[in-house]
């Protein structure tokens, strides 16, 4: 064990001589005069360029917001350009710079150093705007400088030493061999392969979601199945690449999903009961749905649960078991045809059929009833304060709300029947005594004494008379 590790220090340190011989090699040559001179240019061109870019940057953003009707892909262009005002600018002054020191020097190395920094500082401008292809702004940053460091190796001529410095560092587990290149190497590509997998999971997703032949569950298994699919692809192909041998992790995920079935029943659970959904087309976004006391629309279908907005603005997220295993009530399911029933009653001096005939017609008069499914009132009983009725009528937009409704036709049939007279009585009670009559005392009250004064009665066992 002592030797191997010594083999492997002394491997690493022998490549990291290599990779510093190299280096200064090369920073060797680039103390001679003429390219000191190139490289003072190329040093003086940044703060100008920065000092350009502070002026001519209020300028610019004066002039995008006096933009009208372009495309946003041209906005956004702009944005970009305006962000990296300095890296054009510097890229264009070096190149300038190039051209003047070709035209008073005939000699190439009198140049050298002025086009390796103009071909670097343009790769890293094409590196930058490119990668704004890339909306996920940690794999953007990542992509950016991973990048810009290869093309500068690449140019500088250091790219076969670091590469050779990297595949030193190396673990080795058995016959499996680990190196830091080996690791950045499928970083890269992983990285690159989930890039192409977003990509073209959002571009098949928006083709998909156009189809109108396929319905809206069926196109959200279709998205999550793809999804699955390339991201999956693009891990076990990173893995691949390392030199990881695939078979072991076959035995692995099997027992790892023997101990998911007993430990996370519910999780599975709901994953199964996602796909059932998704299968059984019970259930899509944008169906009303009423599940216990919530009642609202359906804005996700998820993995793991179903996304359910109230009319409040609350958002629900309800597992998905519950949906196959609960009573779930679609107000959208096969149509959007909703029935309303309300409930009134009015007085017994009322003609009915002219309170039947007003209902319809304060019910039809409201914006969301619907005119060719017509209302309907039917006089459900006689009541012991009025004759009751039932109001039916019909809405195809239970997303937009029941109990308004309700309250809209209610409020016209107070306005209606109050221009035609109809009453709405309330309960009306009389109280009889069924037992025997009550007593009244009629007897005259007693006289007071002659020698009494004003105010003062009698004694008791004094008559009137004395």
């Amino acid at each position: 064990m002592d030797g191997e590790l010594a083999l492997w220090l002394g491997s690493l340190g022998e490549s990291a001589r290599e990779f510093l011989d190299a280096l200064v090699a090369f920073g060797q040559t680039m103390l001679l005069p003429s390219r000191l001179q190139q490289i003072f240019v190329a040093l003086a061109l940044v703060p100008t360029a920065w000092l350009l870019s502070r002026g001519l940057g209020p300028r610019m953003e004066d002039w995008m917001r006096g933009l009208e009707g372009r495309a946003k892909w041209q906005l956004r262009l702009l944005i970009v350009l305006r962000r990296r005002l300095a890296l054009i600018l510097y890229v264009a002054l070096i190149w300038i710079a190039v051209a003047v020191f070709a035209t008073l020097y005939h000699f190439p190395s009198r140049r050298y150093v002025l086009v390796l920094v103009a071909t670097i500082s343009l790769a890293w401008l094409g590196i930058r705007l490119a990668a704004q292809l890339i909306r996920n702004r940690f794999v953007r940053n990542l992509v950016i400088w991973a990048l810009s460091i290869w093309a500068t190796l690449y140019y500088l001529g250091l790219l076969d030493e670091t590469t050779v410095a990297l595949d030193s560092v190396a673990v080795t587990f058995g016959e499996f061999r680990l190196s830091a290149l080996a690791v950045i190497k499928a970083l890269a590509l992983t990285a690159a392969l989930v890039t192409g997998a977003r990509t073209l999971t959002l571009t098949s997703s928006r083709r998909i979601r156009e189809v109108k032949d396929i319905s809206p569950s069926v196109q959200e298994l279709l998205v999550k199945l793809l999804r699955i699919g390339l991201y999956g692809a693009a891990f076990f192909i990173g893995l691949k690449a390392v030199g990881f041998d695939l078979t072991g992790l076959a035995v692995l995920s099997g027992a790892i999903g023997v101990g998911l079935g007993f430990g996370l029943q519910k999780v599975v659970s709901n994953l199964v009961s996602g796909v059932i959904i998704l299968l059984d087309k019970s259930v899509k976004p944008g169906d009303v749905i009423s599940l216990g006391d919530t009642f609202g629309w359906i804005e996700e279908l998820g993995a793991r649960y179903v996304s359910v907005v109230t009319r409040d603005g609350k958002e629900y997220l309800i597992p998905n078991e519950d949906l196959i295993t609960g009573q779930v009530v679609n107000w959208s399911h096969t149509n959007d045809f909703v029935r309303l029933d309300i409930h009134f009653g009015t007085s017994y001096e009322d003609d009915p059929h002219l309170v039947r005939k007003v209902a319809v017609e304060a019910a039809l008069g409201c914006d969301r009833v619907l005119k060719h499914r017509p209302a309907v009132c039917h006089i459900t009983g006689f009541g012991d304060s009025s004759v009751d009725y039932i109001l039916r009528f019909w809405i195809t937009d239970p997303s937009g709300g029941l109990t308004n409704i309700r309250g809209n036709v209610y409020l016209a049939l107070w306005d209606t029947f109050k221009a035609h007279g109809i009453s709405i009585p309330f309960p009306q009670r009389e109280v009889r005594v069924l037992n025997e009559a009550l007593k009244v005392d009629t007897a005259p009250a007693p006289r007071q004494d002659s020698g009494s004064g004003p105010g003062q009665r009698p004694e008791s066992g004094e008559s009137s008379a004395n």
